[in-house]
């Protein structure tokens, strides 16, 4: 998955794809949050709700956070939708880096204002967001390596990272809605604990202009992402 997944070969050099025998496009450095893309294409659907006013931040940081989550304890994180809520278990333990620099963005209020800019629904079953551009080449300035890929499947409500090959971990995630097969290559570090269902009406509505992938009809917008470790 192209950085979100970043795919391999999708594409333009605007979207990123997933790892499933497409290119991926190559991860670029953030555009300024003024400048992040509207898209005309989508809609509100039913279930769904207009973003709260707010622009995604643009912050950039040079190099990857030091780690300070305790692995040993339980994090979660709420993404707060314009098309429902998602409640995520993270896993720490396995993904250690991945959480806390999944936690350290979302502190820094990085993801709110984004918008989920892919959807595939053909051969791979996700959705990929994480992007402030929306274009599939966003990221914080820093990438940092992969994790957890030993044995790493891909069922239903799993939280993973996309990327545009090994060890270029950014901030773009991929949520998966149903099933799908995979290579081991992109590091799930969650779950959904609740909230699948809101992601399912999101992939029923479709691709923009009735393709297999690319703009999700809905308007998936992060209003808020928060984490917690207890």
């Amino acid at each position: 998955m192209s950085s979100h997944p970043q795919d391999r070969s999708i594409g333009t050099t605007r979207r990123t794809a997933f790892a499933l025998g497409a290119a991926v496009a190559t991860l670029v450095a953030l555009a300024p949050a003024a400048q992040a893309f509207p898209n005309p294409f989508q809609q509100t659907i039913p279930g769904c709700t207009p973003a709260a006013p707010g622009l995604p931040n643009g912050k950039q940081w040079p190099v990857e956070p030091a780690l300070t989550i305790d692995t040993a304890a339980t994090h979660t994180a709420t993404l707060e939708t314009t098309c429902g809520t998602l409640a995520l278990e993270l896993d720490a333990a396995a993904a250690p880096r991945t959480v806390n620099s999944f936690a350290f963005l979302a502190g820094e209020g990085y993801f709110d204002h984004t918008r989920c800019h892919r959807l595939t629904t053909e051969g791979i079953f996700v959705l990929q967001c994480g992007d402030p551009t929306a274009t599939g080449m966003g990221g914080p300035g820093y990438k940092f390596d992969d994790e957890n890929l030993a044995g790493a499947v891909y069922p239903a409500g799993t939280v993973a990272m996309a990327n545009a090959g090994p060890g270029t971990n950014g901030s773009q995630f991929f949520l998966v809605y149903r099933d799908t097969q995979l290579p081991p290559n992109y590091t799930p570090f969650g779950r959904i604990a609740d909230g699948l269902d809101a992601l399912t009406n999101v992939a029923n509505a479709g691709v923009a202009g009735g393709g297999p992938d690319g703009t999700p009809v809905a308007e998936v917008v992060f209003n808020a992402v928060r984490t917690t470790q207890s």
